[in-house]
């Protein structure tokens, strides 16, 4: 019985044990990107890459926000898909054919800043190089101060791929290998007529442009908790408020259900302001006849939602609010429509504007169809995933894409037309998954309907009280 003891003792410890370099890294999150979906990603870009060739990757830089202030850290995205790492100054090496690297035969290089205790109780925990394996799944990890002396001539290869250098990477007094060094000694190992840019920045948006499983579970959970901020608005918004009290409700929606960061700035723009497309300013004071266009996006452990709502700050549309309101949700059904498999990605947008010229027409707002792009002057759709603006290399919808489409009209305070429509800027935009037999809307379950919105915003918030 004892050694039946003794010997179940021995194999706990002995799993802690080779658990422990994972465990100790910390990562709290349970949800995130599988390092065999990272893996996947790198041997499907892997099979892309033409023969003899290599891709190198950095990750994003450290950007200053003033004096000794960083923003936040955000990696860049390509470099997060192939790799799930979130930490600066490292480079990743992808070979077509495997090498022998260090001693180990292989066909990928991780290089990270390695453990340093004195610097991780100021600025968090590293990964280091030893964690590179058993926690990303990239068979060599290296510390990125031996990447200068990385034994591997770029010359030889018959292609030398990587994306544009980051712009802005400034030099740290004082540091052995951060980004400007890491790029610096770069330009010194390879053979500059050799590159391609446009072959890798065309793989992986060819990649990253049709969600796998795993992708759409996050993306899913990312339009999930931006509509339970803009149904929260609805029942809070009321006048007087300001616009940045709109933006705070929502945003500690955001973070109450998990979300790290907003996937762009948020956008709570009131009456004069509903005209301005990417209004961030967020100081008004709302009136009691305003409208307030919220154009808002959680960001969910990379992936980004992007939702627009137009609600009456009094809780009910006006006529005029009412007939805009309803023609802009007229073009955009008819634009969601045009969301399948095999259509073109310009259909949407095509849709939407024919419906609102004839509706402006109709109103009297404007009197040919050549003069709809007064009043609605963008594009109706973009693709939608790592970036709120996601990378697109054709114009094909495919299932496994996610679009945006959010036609509007924004009638500015002195336009040619009656004045009773100044000052009337509504968007509506919803994300839409295509899928194999049409589309699904991921973003529904926020109201569109004026009657769903006018109901939900009879209800009281917890932020009244």
């Amino acid at each position: 019985m004892k050694r039946y003891f003794y010997t179940s003792l021995l194999i706990f410890f002995t799993s802690l044990a080779s658990n422990a370099q994972e465990a100790t890294y910390y990562r709290y999150d349970t949800d995130l990107l599988s390092k065999e979906f990272h893996r996947s990603r790198r041997d499907e870009l892997r099979k892309m890459m033409p023969e003899k060739s290599v891709a190198v990757l950095f990750a994003a830089p450290v950007r200053n926000r003033s004096g000794d202030d960083d923003y936040v850290y955000h990696q860049q995205p390509d470099f997060y898909y192939l790799t799930g790492f979130t930490e600066a100054n490292a480079i990743l090496i992808l070979f077509k054919e495997e090498q022998m690297i260090e001693g180990t035969k292989t066909n990928e290089v991780l290089f990270v800043e390695d453990k340093d205790a004195s610097r991780e109780i100021w600025t968090g925990r590293r990964l280091g190089k030893d964690h590179v394996e058993p926690v990303l799944g990239i068979t060599k990890g290296m510390a990125n101060t031996e990447f200068e002396g990385m034994k591997v001539d770029f010359k030889k290869f018959d292609k030398v791929l990587h994306l544009a250098f980051p712009k802005g990477v400034v030099h740290e007094r004082g540091e052995k290998a951060d980004l400007s060094i890491l790029v610096d000694q770069f330009k010194k190992k390879y053979d500059g007529d050799k590159e391609d840019a446009f072959a890798l920045f065309e793989a992986l948006a060819k990649l990253r442009m049709v969600k796998q499983k795993e992708e759409l579970t996050l993306m899913r959970k990312a339009i999930g908790i931006t509509c339970e901020a803009e149904k929260e608005v609805m029942r809070a918004l009321e006048p007087k408020q300001y616009e940045y009290q709109v933006q705070a409700i929502l945003e500690y929606e955001f973070k109450a259900h998990g979300s790290e960061y907003v996937g762009f700035p948020s956008i709570c723009g009131g009456g004069e302001n509903t005209c301005i497309l990417h209004y961030e300013t967020n100081r008004k004071q709302l009136k009691d006849k305003d409208l307030i266009v919220v154009d808002i996006g959680a960001e969910y452990h990379g992936y980004a939602a992007d939702v627009t709502r137009t609600l009456p700050v009094n809780g009910t549309y006006s006529v005029a609010q009412k007939a805009i309101y309803n023609l802009v949700y007229k073009a955009q059904a008819e634009g969601i429509k045009m969301c399948k498999p095999n259509g073109s990605f310009w259909e949407p947008g095509k849709a939407a504007k024919k419906v609102i010229a004839a509706g402006l027409i109709e109103l009297g707002i404007i009197k040919s169809e050549d003069e709809v792009s007064k009043y609605f002057m963008h594009g109706t759709s973009h693709h939608l995933g790592l970036d709120v603006h996601d990378v697109e290399i054709n114009y094909d919808l495919i299932p496994g894409n996610i679009i945006t489409v959010e036609p509007g009209i924004y009638i500015p305070e002195g336009s040619m037309c009656d004045p009773k429509w100044w000052n009337i800027g509504v968007r509506i935009e919803d994300d839409v998954l295509i899928t194999d037999t049409g589309n699904e809307v991921l973003s529904a379950t926020a109201p569109r309907t004026i009657e769903e919105i006018e109901a939900l915003m009879k209800e009281v918030s917890i932020f009244n009280k």
